[in-house]
This record gives C-alpha cells, sequence and structure tokens, in this order.
C-alpha cells in the first residue's frame, strides 16, 4: 500500500510541476511518469485521464492556498489589514517561486483558465467553482470593512470580484515580465478600488 500512495503522490507532484511551468495542453502522460519516476500503468491505475488528473491537482492546490486565505483572511486583525495580509502573502509566494526556479509561476488557476477555459469544460467548472470561492472569502472581509464604515462600496459582491481580479492581473504581470515589482501595486490598487484609506494599526501604506 505504501508504494501505491507513492507513486500517486510522485504523479501529482509531477504533474504539479510541469502544469505551473509549461500549462496543460504541452504535456503528455508519458512525459508526467517520466518525471515522476513511476510507470504509465501506475498512471492509469490512479486516474482514468490527463484531465482527470488535472482535476485533482486543481483540487490540491486549491485546499493548499485556501488554507493560506484562510489564514490571512479570517485573523484577529481588522478587515483591512487581513486583506492587505493576503497580498503580502501572494507576493511572498510568487518571490519565493522566482528565487528556488528563477521565474515567476505565476497564479496556476489564473494561467489554466486562460489555456483551457474554452477548451474542457470539467476543468472550466472547476476553475470557476475556485474563483468564486475565493470571491466569497474576499466578500465576507469587505462586508466585515463596510460594516466597521473603513470604506464606501455599496455592492460588496463585485467589489470582492474586482479585488480578486486585480490580484490575478498583477500576478499575471509579474509572470509575464518575471519581475515581482507589480505586485507592489496590490495594496494601494485595493484600497482605490474599495475606496478606503490606509488603516492606522500599524502597517504603512504600500
Amino acid at each position: 500500500m505504501g508504494r501505491t500512495s507513492d507513486a500517486r503522490s510522485k504523479i501529482l507532484h509531477a504533474a504539479q510541476s510541469l502544469m505551473e511551468l509549461r500549462g496543460y495542453s504541452a504535456l503528455g502522460v508519458a512525459e508526467i511518469c517520466k518525471t515522476a519516476g513511476v510507470p504509465k500503468g501506475s498512471f492509469y491505475y490512479f486516474f482514468e485521464s490527463k484531465e482527470a488528473l488535472a482535476l485533482t491537482v486543481l483540487d490540491e492546490q486549491w485546499a493548499a492556498q485556501r488554507r493560506d486565505w484562510e489564514r490571512a483572511l479570517r485573523g484577529d486583525q481588522e478587515p483591512m489589514l487581513r486583506l492587505r495580509q493576503l497580498f503580502e502573502d501572494t507576493a511572498a509566494a510568487q518571490r519565493a517561486g522566482q528565487a528556488t526556479c528563477g521565474t515567476v509561476s505565476g497564479c496556476m488557476f489564473g494561467n489554466l483558465t486562460l489555456e483551457l477555459s474554452n477548451q474542457t469544460e470539467p476543468i472550466r467548472q472547476r476553475l470557476q467553482e475556485i474563483f468564486d470561492a475565493q470571491v466569497g472569502m474576499v466578500e465576507d472581509v469587505i462586508s466585515a470593512a463596510v460594516e466597521r464604515g473603513d470604506v464606501t462600496v455599496t455592492d460588496v459582491r463585485d467589489a470582492a470580484r474586482s479585488v480578486v481580479a486585480q490580484l490575478e492581473g498583477q500576478v499575471l504581470f509579474a509572470k509575464l515580465y518575471n519581475d515581482t515589482a507589480p505586485l507592489d501595486a496590490l495594496w494601494p490598487n485595493c484600497l482605490a478600488l474599495l475606496g478606503a484609506r490606509a488603516p492606522e494599526s500599524g502597517v504603512a501604506a504600500v
């Protein structure tokens, strides 16, 4: 049982790494198995297709990212500082990735949305569910900020969608230019989108 569990983990890790570097369409099952160091038969023991593997990779990636988002957005700080923590954590992750492999990998969800959203319906639907969940988490924080009078938006859902969109957009620019400097704009852009001023509790504006 240890061997089969290890093989599945190796396949998932290899697929995630390759998808982050090269996307989905250019990958084949043989290359994934070679990178994972497992026989091709092991792949089809665990996954009926490359699409099924991609869906599992998305689920695992989102499970890990969701934990990070919950840690940032559901803390004890005031709402706007929680949003800033999310941006800081995102920027730190992209910079760490660049330091490790020499390139900014961007967001897997954003990358695959651009590549696959009009090609494979199951993956498009899963990505939509993930982004809807992200928007919902940000919406909860903005709602708390509205209750405190910290922001001036009237449509909280639309505002949350705009915050997530600008987060994805700046990460995309960071990937495009292989430069994390665009991520410095996340916080001031968020303040502008929400009609908010920078909180005074211990964090200066970027």
